[in-house]
Formats: C-alpha cells, sequence, structure tokens
C-alpha cells in the first residue's frame, strides 16, 4: 500500500485512536478541576484561621490550578469539535437526546472559569471570608460539568429518554437521558477517581521534596492535605467499583464475559488473574481458589451463572485481550492504593513523627501519583473497548457512527502534535513556578502591573498620609 493510500484508508482506526488521545489527555486534567478547588478551600480556610503556610499553598495551588485549566479549556473544545466531525452518525441520529447534557456542561464551564478567574485575582484584592467563597461555585460546577460529561457516557452504555421508530428518533426526554440507570454508579467511580488522582499527584510532588530533606511545614502540609482526601476515596473505590460491576453483570454481559476471558455461558464460575486469549480460549490463567467466587461477585450467588462470550455472534464481541489486560491492571493498581492508605493510616497513629521520615513509604507515595493515573486511564479503556462493537450500546454501531471522510489521518496527525505542545507549555510553565516557589519567591510577577508587595507597600503609605 503507498503512503497516499495508508493516509486515505479507512476512517475507523484514526477516529478511535483520536478520540482515545484526546479523551486520554482531557480526562486527566477534569480530575485537577473536580478535586482541586475543594483542596484549596480546605487550606484557605486554614488560612482563615491564621496558617500562614496553608494561605500561601492555597495561593499557590490556585495558579497551578488556573493553568490546568487554560489547558483543559484548549482539549475540552477539541474533544466538543471532535464528537461531530469524527462521529457525523452519532450526533445526527441522538444529538437531540445527549444534546441538553452537552450544553448543561458548556454552562458548568463557563461558571467554573468565571470564579476560577476573579478567586486568582482576588488575591489581596477581596476580604478573607469573601475571596474563599469563590471557591464554592468552582467546586459545584466542576463536579456538575463532569456529571453531564458522564451521563452521556453512561447513556452510551445504557440508552434511554427516546424512542426509535422506523430508524427515527422521537418522544425524546433529554433529562431522562441524563439521569438514566448507568449514571449513578459510573459518576461516582468518576468523582472518587478524580479525587485519587489529583491528591495522589499533589502527593507525589510533595513527596519528592520530603524525600531531598525538605522536611518543613510547607512539603509536610502540602503533603497531608491531598492524603486527607485520598485516604476517602481510595478505600471507597473498590466499593462503588464492585457495584458498578454488578450493573454490567445485569446490563452489558458480554463486557463482563470480556473482562472474566469467560468463552462459554456458565455456572460457579471461578475467578481468574493472568492470562492471554487465543483462539476462543483463555491460556495461562491463574484461577483463585474459591469455587464459584466469580459468580458470587457478579451477582452475589456461588451459583449464579454468567453469560459467556458464545452467546453473541463473533463481530459482537469486544477485544478480550484489551479489555481483560485493562481491567487487571485498574484492579491491581487500586488494590495496591488502598494497601498504602492502610500502611499510611498505621504509620499515623502509631509514629506521628517519623511519617514524614519514612522513605520506603515516600517512594511509594512518588509511584502512587503517576499509578493513579493509569488505573484511570485503563478503567476507561476497560468501559469503552468493552462496549465495542457499539458506540450506543444495542442501537449504533461504532463503524456506523464514525466520518467517512478521508482527512482522519491527518488530524490525528496534527492532534499528537497539539497535544505535545501543551504538555511541553503546560510543563514548562508549571515547572518554572515551582522553581521560582522554591528559590523563596512569594509572589509569581506578573507580566505588568506591580507585584502584591508594591501594593501592600502603596496601601501602607496612603494609610500614612494624614487626611
Amino acid at each position: 500500500m503507498s503512503p497516499n493510500s495508508l493516509i486515505l484508508a479507512d476512517a475507523l482506526l484514526p477516529a478511535r485512536n483520536q478520540m482515545a488521545l484526546s479523551l486520554g489527555a482531557h480526562i486527566v486534567l477534569a480530575c485537577f478541576g473536580m478535586a482541586m478547588p475543594a483542596m484549596i478551600f480546605v487550606l484557605h480556610r486554614r488560612g482563615l484561621r491564621g496558617d500562614d503556610v496553608a494561605l500561601e499553598l492555597a495561593k499557590r495551588w490556585s495558579k497551578v490550578s488556573g493553568v490546568l485549566f487554560a489547558i483543559g479549556a484548549v482539549s475540552g473544545t477539541i474533544l466538543s469539535f471532535e464528537m461531530g466531525l469524527l462521529w457525523p452518525g452519532l450526533m445526527e441520529q441522538y444529538g437531540e437526546v445527549i444534546g441538553l447534557a452537552f450544553a448543561l456542561e458548556g454552562v458548568s464551564f463557563f461558571v467554573e472559569a468565571i470564579f476560577l478567574g476573579i478567586y486568582v485575582y482576588g488575591w489581596g484584592r477581596l476580604p478573607g471570608r469573601a475571596h474563599i467563597l469563590m471557591l464554592v461555585p468552582m467546586i459545584i460546577s466542576g463536579i456538575a460539568g463532569s456529571f453531564f460529561i458522564v451521563s452521556v457516557n453512561a447513556w452510551m452504555n445504557a440508552p434511554t429518554g427516546f424512542t426509535e421508530v422506523d430508524g427515527v428518533v422521537v418522544d425524546v426526554d433529554p433529562i431522562r437521558a441524563i439521569f438514566n440507570d448507568a449514571v449513578l454508579l459510573q459518576f461516582l467511580h468518576m468523582f472518587l477517581a478524580a479525587y485519587m488522582v489529583a491528591g495522589f499527584c499533589i502527593a507525589t510532588i510533595y513527596a519528592v521534596g520530603l524525600l531531598k530533606g525538605r522536611n518543613d511545614r510547607h512539603h509536610r502540609l502540602g503533603f497531608l492535605v491531598p492524603l486527607a482526601f485520598v485516604a476517602v476515596a481510595t478505600p471507597l473505590q473498590p466499593v462503588v467499583g464492585h457495584f458498578a460491576g454488578q450493573r454490567i453483570a445485569d446490563d452489558q454481559p458480554i463486557k463482563l464475559a470480556a473482562i472474566e476471558g469467560l468463552a462459554e455461558t456458565e455456572e460457579r464460575v471461578p475467578t481468574v488473574l493472568g492470562g492471554v486469549w487465543i483462539d476462543g480460549e483463555l491460556v495461562g490463567e491463574l484461577e483463585v481458589p474459591i469455587e464459584g467466587l466469580g459468580s458470587f461477585l457478579a451477582q452475589n450467588s456461588f451459583d449464579a451463572e454468567i453469560i459467556g462470550l458464545d452467546a453473541v455472534p463473533e463481530d459482537e464481541r469486544p477485544p478480550v485481550n484489551i479489555v481483560r489486560f485493562s481491567f487487571q491492571i485498574m484492579v491491581g493498581i487500586g488494590t495496591a492504593l488502598v494497601g498504602l492508605i492502610a500502611w499510611s493510616a498505621w504509620g499515623w497513629f502509631r509514629n506521628r513523627d517519623e511519617f514524614f521520615s519514612n522513605t520506603w513509604r515516600l517512594r511509594a507515595f512518588v509511584l502512587a501519583g503517576p499509578a493513579a493515573i493509569v488505573a484511570m486511564e485503563t478503567g476507561w479503556i476497560t468501559t469503552e473497548v468493552g462496549r465495542q462493537p457499539w458506540i450506543v450500546h444495542g442501537l449504533m454501531r461504532t463503524e456506523d457512527a464514525v466520518t467517512d471522510g478521508n482527512w482522519v489521518w491527518w488530524t490525528l496527525i496534527a492532534m499528537i502534535v497539539v497535544y505535545a505542545l501543551l504538555g511541553l507549555a503546560g510543563g514548562a510553565v508549571l515547572r518554572s513556578m515551582t522553581r521560582r516557589w522554591a528559590a523563596g519567591e512569594h509572589d509569581l510577577a506578573s507580566p505588568y502591573g506591580p507585584s502584591m508587595d508594591e501594593l501592600d507597600a502603596a496601601r501602607s503609605e496612603r494609610r500614612e498620609v494624614p487626611a
């Protein structure tokens, strides 16, 4: 095949890869948008009670949040265009059903952007109690925006809120589509994942500083605040994941069969670890020695029947190895993170004096941030690839929704460049900020106007001038 023929090849593969790239990048940024305002609120509240270190951290984190939000605004805008450009079949058929969720997410985005701007600009300008209140709509709008986007994905897994007559969508109920049967558990799973990703990543940064000998209150507090959030979110995540898995067993049994590598419908299904799907069977797996454990986890009964991949034609089965590997990576990392939290809780209550100097625990936290990102990404791979070949489960195949344009390879290449540049630019800005903070600079210089120190000095001079 000539290079030109390759570029003009079927659009399904590059469209999938482009969407995976955009979603995979944006979702990490969305996690910080959901979780950081609440963490900043905790710091700011401590600061109003006289904790100068907490107030300084809140100020710094707000500026980091602003940088990440700006990058997320770019990636989110790209995604909104990609939905229509890459998947016109989906939007043409079902746009009226899911359009309200996208509109409400847009409103949430603008509310968050407005109050983030006020909060970042408000340092030294707003009264403390008014300033901290700017975080409340940020927290609410960040959660709401994520809920509306997740509701669209949940709807794709459990479509409802409309009737289809002779291929025409009628009786549209967009509220019912938003609050579909899958949205509650899927959103809770994502909500906890967001706090885990943001919390562990921030803790990772301060763990690195602690390992370098910066065992000051600044680093200890910067480590403890996100740790408090992940200490709540991490143990809850497997519980929510368990109930979400049981919903899949009822509503998407073929996805569950791919996760389990179950070739045929069986009763008393065991739980198996590892293994590779080759020629219609699982090879090299390790069985957990509890008979019927897989059935129990899926249906709360050791004798329950679990539907196998043989229940549908081969062209309606997802790629088993991708789904199975991604699921096991997610569960494995999640289990390790729960263990890390348990170890940290034991260390905290046993001996707080050595908590911040335990080298092995700090090294584990250095790995925890990237691991949390991998766990979240593989969780989404399980969800999205496990639904294949359907873009709308049971109603529309992905291949029927994709564009027939011959330009998708070019846009995929362009998006790779765009996201690489965004990552490099964002990383350079954040690195520059942290270096100046590490050098003792308390207020980052503005490209225009006086610094906060100059403003404070000017105010003091005005107060000293007699009336």
